[in-house]
């Protein structure tokens, strides 16, 4: 039965994060224990420390793993470890009161002047980028634009998007690249109201000025507006 795709981007979140059978059992040895760095990962999985981390951004970015930094130790630098996340759901199931909040969203949006609807959704997505990019890279230095792409990418497949990274298909050149959404989570309300694309696009620059250490403006299509794809370009 098709549900308009709400199903299909729950399994794309799930298949993102848990498609790989190391980043299966890595989830189970993290969710063990109360904290694990990559390199604890990469020596247990005989992993690459590089591919070990890139496993656990996976589990971070579909929120099923968290980060925090160790100060305990008494020599050396703080280390960053990572922790099964709060409530995180490996069921797969959408969540249905997510329908329930974009139903009452298209009731309360035609009571408000679209411009100031567009600049509080914008600020809503920003402002819950940063946070997000900050639980997943906790005193990380600066990514560049490009990598940090798949880092958003796979954070708005968690949120229901079925987004992943590609290169630039929107006006200039994209030196950072671009996210292509397969879906949207808001559905016909953004059909009716495009401004709630705004929150979109909040979304990525306040995950982007976190994960780059700097202000990254991008620049959207989406389909609500008209355009053949919804996709962000960044650079």
């Amino acid at each position: 039965m098709d549900d308009g795709g709400g199903f299909s981007a729950a399994a794309a979140a799930i298949a993102s994060a848990f498609g790989d059978a190391s980043r299966r059992r890595i989830f189970v040895y993290a969710r063990e224990h109360e904290g694990v760095t990559a390199s604890e990962v990469a020596e247990r999985f005989e992993l690459h420390p590089n591919v070990a981390r890139h496993h656990l951004d996976k589990l971070v970015a579909g929120g099923y793993l968290e980060v925090f930094v160790d100060h305990s130790a008494a020599v050396g630098r703080p280390s960053k470890r990572y922790r099964a996340a709060a409530g995180a759901d490996t069921s797969g199931v959408p969540a249905h009161r997510d329908d329930l909040l974009v139903l009452l969203l298209a009731r309360l949006l035609p009571l408000v002047e679209p411009a100031e609807a567009e600049k509080v959704a914008y600020a809503v997505g920003a402002e819950y980028g940063r946070t997000l990019g900050t639980q997943m890279a906790p005193g990380e230095a600066p990514r560049s634009v490009r990598s940090a792409m798949q880092a958003v990418a796979d954070a708005l497949t968690a949120h229901g998007f079925a987004a992943h990274a590609a290169e630039a298909t929107v006006g200039a050149a994209g030196a950072g690249g671009s996210i292509v959404r397969g879906h949207c989570p808001f559905g016909d309300a953004a059909i009716e109201h495009p401004v709630l694309c705004a929150a979109d696009r909040g979304l990525v620059e306040g995950l982007l000025s976190v994960l780059c250490g700097d202000t990254v403006a991008v620049q959207l299509s989406s389909r609500a507006r008209g355009d053949e794809v919804c996709a962000t370009v960044a650079g």
